[in-house]
């Protein structure tokens, strides 16, 4: 039984894995895997005609016209067309004598199956560009947004996110070495449907704990900074590190866990956020993760409100989450980092906190957090 290629590619859209698209169709999941990873998890694009091109019932009504002895003037005004488009037609079609609608239709919709060179393919500035920022673990939409800012009357030097992308994912575009896939975030070299929903775990119970709906405004629309959004980043072997993120600039900050015991976090954290300038002590949002239980000891110590997410609700804590996410491109899951110093760490934090964001408006958060409180932040301690 001969696979059915759409049937897969929309089972694949609408979040399938490819061992159920496999039961679905009833083929081995390997095959669905060659179909889908030949074009990089990107679901090809219909085909179908422009508006502006000639289609069967013009072409049917020129070979009437030619038949009928009319002009290449009078088939054009018939047809609401310019002159120079019928008469290219009929030229390619083999002339008034051998011109046929349904074979001339034919030969251009062959025609228009020829490939476009991709704009990274053919454009090598651009191209080593875009590499170039790659290579630097920069994400395509830095790029893209970084491109605008430094060449903003080139064109030429412009590319959207989704092009690098697809560039990347589908290799048989031949501009972006398959080893660059390595610097992105995820690392996946497959585009994966957004239906795929993330496995959710219930956290237990916190003692005493500040709903984060009690949070204030300013909290919440990120008006000033000093408001913080933390989180474990887990590893192999137990081991553990805590990551806070800003919620003004997305400014990071990581510390070193040797255990993830509540009074052990506390106590790391506490030392972290004393070291910061006061305005930048404002408060700090954390799941229901039992790691932090010791939360009214770090207030004690800090001054700092502890608020908590309800529970299996991680997008409360939009920009930790993404945080760790950027995170993995450094620390992949089932890495020790246990092994890992404070000092590579601070390391890390300073990479990302000198790239570009582009929810910021692609400057960095360093360069937002200056701007605010009018002191260099650029560095972590």
């Amino acid at each position: 039984m001969t696979l059915d290629r759409s049937e897969a590619w929309r089972l694949w859209k609408d979040g399938h894995s490819l061992a159920a698209i496999g039961r679905t169709l009833g083929k081995n999941p390997g095959a669905i895997y060659r179909v889908i990873s030949a074009n990089g998890g990107v679901c090809p694009r219909g085909r179908q005609r422009g508006d502006r091109v000639l289609d069967l019932a013009e072409r049917e009504e020129i070979s009437r016209g030619i038949a009928a002895g009319r002009s290449v003037r009078g088939i054009a005004a018939g047809l609401g067309r310019a002159p120079s488009t019928v008469s290219r037609e009929i030229e390619r079609g083999g002339g008034r004598e051998l011109y046929r609608a349904t074979q001339a239709d034919a030969s251009a919709w062959e025609r228009a199956r020829r490939p476009k060179p991709c704009r990274l393919a053919v454009q090598e500035r651009l191209r080593d560009l875009v590499a170039a920022k790659l290579t630097q673990n920069w994400s395509p939409a830095q790029i893209a947004g970084w491109l605008k800012q430094q060449f903003p009357g080139d064109g030429s030097l412009h590319v959207s996110t989704e092009t690098i992308y697809r560039t990347l994912f589908i290799q048989a575009r031949g501009a972006l070495k398959r080893e660059l896939i390595d610097h992105l975030r995820s690392q996946r070299s497959m585009r994966r449907s957004k239906k795929l929903s993330p496995k959710r775990q219930s956290r237990g119970q916190i003692l005493n704990a500040v709903s984060i709906r009690e949070r204030p405004a300013e909290v919440e629309d990120r008006a000033v900074p000093g408001h913080w959004e933390d989180d474990l980043l887990m590893g192999g072997k137990n081991s553990q590190i805590a990551t806070l993120a800003e919620r003004h600039s997305r400014y990071v900050q990581l510390v070193r866990l040797p255990t993830k015991e509540g009074s052990s976090v506390a106590a790391a954290l506490a030392d972290k956020m004393r070291k910061l300038p006061e305005e930048l002590r404002g408060s700090l949002t954390w799941d229901r993760g039992s790691e932090m239980a010791q939360h009214k000891v770090f207030t004690v110590a800090t001054d700092v409100q502890v608020y908590f997410c309800d529970p299996r609700s991680p997008w409360q804590r939009g920009t930790n989450e993404n945080t760790n996410g950027l995170l993995r491109q450094y620390f992949p899951k089932g890495m020790d980092l246990s092994k890992i110093t404070q000092e590579k760490l601070d390391a890390v934090a300073l990479q990302l906190n000198t790239r570009p964001r582009k929810t910021l408006g692609f400057i960095t958060p360093a360069e937002k957090l200056n701007m605010t409180l009018g002191q260099s932040v650029a560095t972590t301690g």
